[in-house]
Protein backbone atom coordinates (compact mmCIF):
# COMPACT_ATOMS: atom_id res chain seq x y z
CA UNK A 1 0.00 0.00 0.00
CA UNK A 2 2.88 2.28 1.14
CA UNK A 3 4.51 2.13 -2.59
CA UNK A 4 1.33 2.77 -4.59
CA UNK A 5 0.95 6.00 -2.43
CA UNK A 6 3.99 6.99 -3.11
CA UNK A 7 4.33 6.08 -6.52
CA UNK A 8 0.90 8.34 -6.84
CA UNK A 9 1.97 11.25 -5.09
CA UNK A 10 4.87 11.19 -7.08
CA UNK A 11 2.96 11.35 -10.16
CA UNK A 12 0.93 14.29 -8.50
CA UNK A 13 4.02 16.25 -8.29
CA UNK A 14 5.53 15.98 -12.01
CA UNK A 15 2.42 16.74 -13.73
CA UNK A 16 3.39 18.49 -16.92
CA UNK A 17 1.36 21.75 -16.71
CA UNK A 18 3.27 22.34 -13.00
CA UNK A 19 0.04 22.62 -11.37
CA UNK A 20 -1.93 20.48 -8.58
CA UNK A 21 -4.79 18.63 -9.47
CA UNK A 22 -7.62 19.63 -7.64
CA UNK A 23 -8.90 16.39 -6.92
CA UNK A 24 -5.45 14.63 -5.71
CA UNK A 25 -6.78 14.02 -2.91
CA UNK A 26 -10.15 12.14 -3.72
CA UNK A 27 -7.66 9.68 -5.44
CA UNK A 28 -5.37 9.00 -2.55
CA UNK A 29 -8.50 8.33 -0.72
CA UNK A 30 -9.69 6.03 -3.13
CA UNK A 31 -6.58 4.25 -2.86
CA UNK A 32 -6.80 4.26 1.06
CA UNK A 33 -10.41 2.91 0.63
CA UNK A 34 -9.15 0.18 -1.56
CA UNK A 35 -6.92 -1.37 0.62
CA UNK A 36 -8.52 -0.56 4.07
CA UNK A 37 -12.51 -0.16 3.62
CA UNK A 38 -14.28 2.93 3.21
CA UNK A 39 -14.26 4.51 6.63
CA UNK A 40 -18.16 4.45 8.07
CA UNK A 41 -20.06 7.76 8.60
CA UNK A 42 -21.72 5.97 12.24
CA UNK A 43 -20.07 3.36 14.05
CA UNK A 44 -21.30 1.77 17.35
CA UNK A 45 -19.73 1.26 20.98
CA UNK A 46 -21.44 -0.55 23.97
CA UNK A 47 -24.78 -0.19 22.22
CA UNK A 48 -24.81 3.87 21.31
CA UNK A 49 -24.27 4.87 17.57
CA UNK A 50 -21.37 7.85 17.22
CA UNK A 51 -19.51 9.50 14.10
CA UNK A 52 -16.07 11.00 15.25
CA UNK A 53 -17.31 14.22 16.43
CA UNK A 54 -19.99 12.92 18.59
CA UNK A 55 -17.72 9.90 20.24
CA UNK A 56 -14.91 12.47 20.77
CA UNK A 57 -16.90 14.76 22.66
CA UNK A 58 -17.94 11.97 24.15
CA UNK A 59 -15.23 10.64 26.12
CA UNK A 60 -14.93 14.66 27.32
CA UNK A 61 -11.35 14.60 26.17
CA UNK A 62 -10.16 18.23 25.12
CA UNK A 63 -6.87 18.43 23.33
CA UNK A 64 -6.38 22.16 24.63
CA UNK A 65 -6.55 20.76 28.09
CA UNK A 66 -2.65 19.36 27.71
CA UNK A 67 0.60 21.17 26.45
CA UNK A 68 4.11 20.05 25.20
CA UNK A 69 7.10 21.28 26.70
CA UNK A 70 10.91 21.22 25.96
CA UNK A 71 14.09 22.86 26.58
CA UNK A 72 16.55 24.16 23.74
CA UNK A 73 19.02 26.73 23.94
CA UNK A 74 18.68 27.70 20.32
CA UNK A 75 15.08 28.63 20.95
CA UNK A 76 13.52 31.83 22.43
CA UNK A 77 12.76 31.10 26.41
CA UNK A 78 9.25 30.77 27.02
CA UNK A 79 8.01 31.08 23.36
CA UNK A 80 6.09 28.08 21.42
CA UNK A 81 8.26 26.34 18.50
CA UNK A 82 8.24 23.85 16.28
CA UNK A 83 10.25 20.36 17.36
CA UNK A 84 12.34 19.56 14.42
CA UNK A 85 11.48 15.21 14.55
CA UNK A 86 10.44 13.40 12.21
CA UNK A 87 6.92 12.32 14.36
CA UNK A 88 6.22 15.60 14.58
CA UNK A 89 4.59 15.51 11.29
CA UNK A 90 1.66 17.93 12.33
CA UNK A 91 3.96 20.52 13.22
CA UNK A 92 2.65 20.56 16.66
CA UNK A 93 4.13 23.37 19.03
CA UNK A 94 6.59 23.10 22.04
CA UNK A 95 6.61 25.00 24.38
CA UNK A 96 10.59 26.22 25.37
CA UNK A 97 11.96 25.73 29.32
CA UNK A 98 15.37 26.32 30.61
CA UNK A 99 16.38 22.78 31.86
CA UNK A 100 15.84 23.40 35.37
CA UNK A 101 12.32 25.16 34.73
CA UNK A 102 11.51 21.41 32.82
CA UNK A 103 12.84 19.08 35.82
CA UNK A 104 10.70 21.61 38.41
CA UNK A 105 7.70 20.91 35.66
CA UNK A 106 8.17 17.37 35.85
CA UNK A 107 8.44 17.37 39.68
CA UNK A 108 5.33 19.68 40.00
CA UNK A 109 3.24 17.50 37.96
CA UNK A 110 4.20 13.91 39.73
CA UNK A 111 3.84 15.75 43.14
CA UNK A 112 0.35 16.69 42.36
CA UNK A 113 -1.02 13.46 41.11
CA UNK A 114 -0.35 13.97 37.45
CA UNK A 115 1.34 11.70 35.10
CA UNK A 116 3.59 12.77 32.14
CA UNK A 117 4.13 11.17 28.65
CA UNK A 118 7.93 11.13 28.10
CA UNK A 119 9.59 11.54 24.67
CA UNK A 120 13.33 10.31 24.60
CA UNK A 121 16.23 8.65 23.30
CA UNK A 122 16.82 5.19 24.27
CA UNK A 123 19.52 4.37 22.18
CA UNK A 124 22.20 5.22 24.94
CA UNK A 125 24.47 2.88 26.44
CA UNK A 126 23.42 3.67 29.75
CA UNK A 127 19.71 2.32 29.20
CA UNK A 128 19.36 -0.84 29.74
CA UNK A 129 15.87 -2.43 29.75
CA UNK A 130 16.93 -5.62 31.34
CA UNK A 131 18.18 -4.34 34.24
CA UNK A 132 15.47 -1.73 34.63
CA UNK A 133 17.73 1.76 34.76
CA UNK A 134 18.49 4.47 32.68
CA UNK A 135 22.08 6.53 33.83
CA UNK A 136 24.28 8.69 31.93
CA UNK A 137 27.63 7.73 34.12
CA UNK A 138 30.38 9.94 34.18
CA UNK A 139 33.34 8.40 31.91
CA UNK A 140 36.07 10.97 33.10
CA UNK A 141 36.19 10.25 36.79
CA UNK A 142 38.71 13.41 38.51
CA UNK A 143 37.63 13.37 41.99
CA UNK A 144 39.38 9.11 43.33
CA UNK A 145 41.80 9.17 45.47
CA UNK A 146 44.77 6.94 46.91
CA UNK A 147 43.77 3.05 46.39
CA UNK A 148 40.66 4.13 44.37
CA UNK A 149 42.50 6.34 41.95
CA UNK A 150 45.04 3.63 41.49
CA UNK A 151 42.44 0.99 40.37
CA UNK A 152 41.14 3.02 37.94
CA UNK A 153 44.07 4.18 36.44
CA UNK A 154 45.28 0.59 35.90
CA UNK A 155 41.98 -0.26 34.07
CA UNK A 156 42.11 -0.21 30.13
CA UNK A 157 39.55 1.81 28.33
CA UNK A 158 37.78 -0.83 27.42
CA UNK A 159 37.47 -2.11 30.78
CA UNK A 160 36.82 1.15 32.04
CA UNK A 161 33.57 1.09 29.87
CA UNK A 162 32.42 -2.18 30.92
CA UNK A 163 33.00 -0.95 34.65
CA UNK A 164 30.77 2.01 34.35
CA UNK A 165 27.66 -0.12 32.11
CA UNK A 166 27.93 -3.21 33.88
CA UNK A 167 24.53 -1.87 36.04
CA UNK A 168 26.36 -3.74 39.15
CA UNK A 169 26.57 -1.00 41.47
CA UNK A 170 25.63 2.82 41.64
CA UNK A 171 28.20 4.96 39.71
CA UNK A 172 28.74 8.38 39.63
CA UNK A 173 26.97 10.01 36.76
CA UNK A 174 27.58 13.02 34.21
CA UNK A 175 26.32 16.57 35.53
CA UNK A 176 24.44 17.61 32.75
CA UNK A 177 24.29 21.19 31.17
CA UNK A 178 21.81 23.05 28.69
CA UNK A 179 24.77 23.08 26.67
CA UNK A 180 25.89 19.50 26.81
CA UNK A 181 22.06 18.74 25.92
CA UNK A 182 21.63 20.86 22.90
CA UNK A 183 24.94 19.19 21.63
CA UNK A 184 23.84 15.79 21.86
CA UNK A 185 20.62 16.96 19.91
CA UNK A 186 22.75 18.97 17.26
CA UNK A 187 24.84 16.19 16.99
CA UNK A 188 21.69 13.17 16.49
CA UNK A 189 23.38 11.68 19.76
CA UNK A 190 20.23 12.71 21.42
CA UNK A 191 17.24 10.99 18.45
CA UNK A 192 13.36 10.91 19.45
CA UNK A 193 13.43 7.12 19.78
CA UNK A 194 10.44 6.29 22.10
CA UNK A 195 7.75 7.51 24.10
CA UNK A 196 6.36 6.35 27.82
CA UNK A 197 4.98 7.38 30.95
CA UNK A 198 6.63 8.95 33.99
CA UNK A 199 4.95 7.99 37.03
CA UNK A 200 6.85 8.93 39.70
CA UNK A 201 10.00 9.63 41.68
CA UNK A 202 12.47 7.36 43.74
CA UNK A 203 16.01 7.45 45.05
CA UNK A 204 18.52 5.03 45.60
CA UNK A 205 20.82 4.01 48.83
CA UNK A 206 23.28 6.70 48.04
CA UNK A 207 20.29 9.63 47.32
CA UNK A 208 20.19 10.05 43.67
CA UNK A 209 17.12 10.75 41.97
CA UNK A 210 15.03 8.93 39.52
CA UNK A 211 12.10 8.76 37.83
CA UNK A 212 9.20 5.67 37.95
CA UNK A 213 9.16 5.00 34.08
CA UNK A 214 6.02 2.75 32.46
CA UNK A 215 6.94 1.36 29.23
CA UNK A 216 5.29 -0.89 26.52
CA UNK A 217 7.62 -3.51 26.18
CA UNK A 218 5.71 -6.05 28.34
CA UNK A 219 6.33 -7.50 31.59
CA UNK A 220 6.89 -10.86 31.33
CA UNK A 221 10.30 -12.20 33.18
CA UNK A 222 10.87 -8.17 33.83
CA UNK A 223 12.69 -7.08 36.56
CA UNK A 224 10.37 -4.31 37.44
CA UNK A 225 7.18 -5.76 36.11
CA UNK A 226 7.54 -3.15 32.93
CA UNK A 227 8.61 -0.60 34.74
CA UNK A 228 12.42 1.13 35.15
CA UNK A 229 13.97 3.91 36.41
CA UNK A 230 15.64 6.48 34.72
CA UNK A 231 17.94 9.10 36.33
CA UNK A 232 17.57 12.46 36.91
CA UNK A 233 20.43 13.32 34.87
CA UNK A 234 19.77 10.36 31.79
CA UNK A 235 15.90 12.71 32.23
CA UNK A 236 17.95 15.97 31.93
CA UNK A 237 20.01 14.66 29.43
CA UNK A 238 18.30 12.83 27.05
CA UNK A 239 14.59 14.01 27.10
CA UNK A 240 13.27 15.40 23.91
CA UNK A 241 9.75 16.72 25.13
CA UNK A 242 7.02 16.17 28.02
CA UNK A 243 3.41 16.45 28.09
CA UNK A 244 0.81 16.92 30.35
CA UNK A 245 -2.31 18.35 31.74
CA UNK A 246 -1.81 22.11 31.76
CA UNK A 247 -3.31 21.99 35.41
CA UNK A 248 -0.13 20.25 36.02
CA UNK A 249 2.21 23.09 35.46
CA UNK A 250 2.77 25.56 37.98
CA UNK A 251 0.86 28.57 37.51
CA UNK A 252 4.00 31.11 37.54
CA UNK A 253 5.25 29.37 34.52
CA UNK A 254 1.87 29.56 32.38
CA UNK A 255 1.97 32.83 32.92
CA UNK A 256 5.37 33.30 31.55
CA UNK A 257 4.43 31.27 28.70
CA UNK A 258 1.65 33.40 27.80
CA UNK A 259 -1.67 31.89 29.32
Amino acid sequence: MDEVLKSYTDAVMKNGNRKLTPVWSKGFDALLDAYLGEVPADFTVEGKTYNTKTFTSATGFNPDDYIDLGSYTDKELHKPFVLEIPDNWNWGFTYNLTLDEMIETLDYALDHGYTVAWGADVSEKGFSWKNGVAIIPEEKLTDLSGTEKEKWEALTAAEKTKSLYEFKEIVKEKTITPELRQLAYDNYETTDDHSMLIVGKATDQKGNRYYKVKNSWGTEDHVYQGYFYASEAYVRYKTINIFMHRDAVPKQLMKKLGF
